[in-house]
């Protein structure tokens, strides 16, 4: 069959990379998450991240004007569920079927499906539901291809019922997991499966059915020096208000296409106390589901001419000297009216893990990388989950707004 032979065509690139791509009081979900690391090592994080910047940018939709009020600061308590850290990715336990089966999920804002099979088998059970329709996603780290199903999801205190969900047949790029959580926007499912149109997805499904009171997700990452930690939490329905130190402020997701179709912001980058130009004023996109912060490659020679880094050949990533380190200062991301710093720890991959990523236990790597394309592209940076383990993050859906706050870990000297 022709979608078939099509995902076999791309078999070949993408098995050569690996994937990388993410509370309850009254109707509010907390999931704990687990940040997951992967040993092929950072230079292939790099060649990962870029391969799924290619993709995402590659997916044009029309554009999408979204709303400058919103109602996004009158969000509720949600359902809170803890996430594990596994120092590449973050990946939340989710039960599928009755009774349910464990499955280890990327957590992504990336993407909007939501499927199984990679690693663990599907489990059927009396509320599985082959709906006789194929399913396929191209995520350029990995893709996959199989039937669509209609299951019970359990996910901490949610029970989901009748949610359409992927079960692979073919899967490439992801080892050791076995598929992803999409919390993305629900447009991103169109024409993924046979039949056409959208699939509700799980923050859809939720609130249709009462359990939730808002279609929004809050996100508390935690950096860490540590393999595989579950230190953080999505909150479905709603913010949980302990993670912040101060306020969350919204912006609309930008109107610039293609990062309109993500969970897209506007936002520039300046560099240390004299502010020096980084990024200009332009669109990109926050994603749970990548590792490090990608900008365009105007604005990554700027960085790096203003840090004096250098590419280490092992790791793919920029290098300082302990002197450089020394004198590094702060990035400020400036996004709608309030500007965010990203301290110099915060810069540096954490360097209990170097080893773990091929570079020298001794070294001093940073996760500001080139997305390999310039500005003026309406994509010229990702927000990958090291920024965000210094902010919470809020994905308001039915409000077409994103929110950040600071943290305890803002200011952590965790690295």
């Amino acid at each position: 069959m022709a979608r078939l032979s099509a995902l076999f065509a791309l078999a070949a690139a993408a098995v050569a990379v690996s994937a990388t791509p993410i509370v309850v009081r009254d109707s509010l979900v907390t999931l704990p998450i687990a940040r997951r690391f992967n040993s092929t090592g950072a230079a292939n994080i790099v060649k990962a991240d870029q391969a799924r910047a290619k993709t995402l940018k590659a997916r044009l939709q029309a554009t999408k004007v979204s709303p400058v009020d919103t109602a996004a600061g009158k969000i509720f308590p949600g359902i809170n569920v803890p996430v594990t850290n596994q120092a590449i990715i973050y990946t939340a336990s989710v039960g599928v079927g009755t009774p349910p089966t464990s499955y280890e999920l990327i957590v992504d804002t990336g993407s909007s499906n939501t499927w199984v099979g990679a690693n663990k088998s599907y489990v059927n059970t009396s509320s599985s539901v082959d709906t006789g329709a194929e399913v396929e996603v191209f995520y350029g780290s990995g893709f996959f291809f199989g039937e669509e199903y209609t299951d019970t999801v359990t996910i901490g205190d949610l029970v989901i019922k009748n949610q359409s969900i992927g079960v692979a047949e073919i899967a490439f790029g992801f080892d050791g997991l076995d598929g992803i959580l999409g919390l993305g926007p629900d447009d991103l499912t169109e024409d993924t499966t046979s039949v056409g149109g959208e699939v509700p997805t799980v923050i859809d499904n939720a609130f249709a059915q009462g359990l939730i009171h808002a279609k929004v997700v809050g996100v508390s990452f935690e950096p860490t020096a540590q393999e595989s930690v579950t230190n953080g939490e999505l909150t479905f329905g709603g913010v949980d208000y302990k993670k912040v130190t101060g306020p969350i402020k919204y912006v609309p997701i930008t109107s610039t296409s293609p990062a309109s179709d993500y969970v897209g912001i506007d936002q520039s980058i300046t560099y240390g106390s004299s502010r020096i130009p980084i990024l200009s004023a332009t669109a990109g996109i926050t994603d749970t589901g990548t590792t490090l912060v990608y900008i365009a490659s105007d604005a990554f020679a700027a960085y790096q001419n203003a840090t004096g880094a250098v590419i280490d050949n092992n790791t793919g990533l920029l290098k300082i000297t302990p002197d450089q380190f020394a004198n590094l200062e702060s990035l400020f991301f400036h996004i709608g009216d309030a500007t965010y710093e990203f301290t110099p720890n915060a810069q540096i991959w954490p360097r209990a893990l170097n080893t773990l990523i091929g570079g020298d236990a001794d070294s001093i790597y940073l996760v500001v990388v080139n997305l390999g394309s310039p500005t003026g592209e309406g994509f010229d940076f990702i927000d990958g989950y090291t920024f965000l383990e210094r902010f919470y993050y809020v994905y308001d859906s039915a409000n077409a707004c994103v929110g950040f706050a600071t943290t305890h870990f803002t200011y952590a000297t965790t690295n």
